[in-house]
């Protein structure tokens, strides 16, 4: 079914570009020195978030057409709604670490302020971890859940 592939690729874009930038590029750039590493990041989230919109609005839409498929909210079992609640909590998330920190880094690399940069990566690296776990967590919901809940 149409839904079902598009759901998963943008699930898979998603959190499968958080799995690698957290624990692939992240670990590989600490070698670099604060300006080039900062401007690694810089850029890397230049090109991947335009990704993470796609793959959310893809979700979004895909997800209410797969609820209405299925019967619509009170007929999907409670992963759905598990699933429904961590990819509003994943979204914002993003949002905030798009328009906040990480427009802050690409004015600190811009600047050549390493310190404000090191600073809003931080944030950055700790808001996708959590939305990682999430990720993590909705994946496991979204395929074992009609199992388990």
């Amino acid at each position: 079914m149409l839904a079902i592939s598009l759901h998963l690729l943008a699930a898979v874009i998603w959190v499968g570009g958080m799995f690698f930038a957290y624990m692939a590029l992240r670990p590989a750039a600490g070698f670099l020195e604060p300006s080039m590493r900062l401007t690694l990041w810089s850029l890397t989230f230049k090109r991947f978030f335009p990704w993470v919109w796609a793959s959310a609005i893809t979700l979004f839409a895909t997800g209410f057409w797969l609820i209405q498929l299925y019967g619509g909210m009170a007929a999907v079992g409670p992963h759905v709604h598990i699933m429904l609640l961590i990819a509003i909590i994943m979204i914002l998330m993003f949002m905030h670490v798009f328009f906040a920190p990480t427009k802050r880094l690409a004015r600190a690399v811009e600047n050549q302020d390493w310190a404000a940069g090191a600073k809003d990566l931080n944030q950055i690296r700790l808001l996708i971890s959590i939305n990682l776990i999430l990720g993590i967590i909705v994946t496991i919901v979204g395929s074992a859940g009609q199992y388990y809940l």
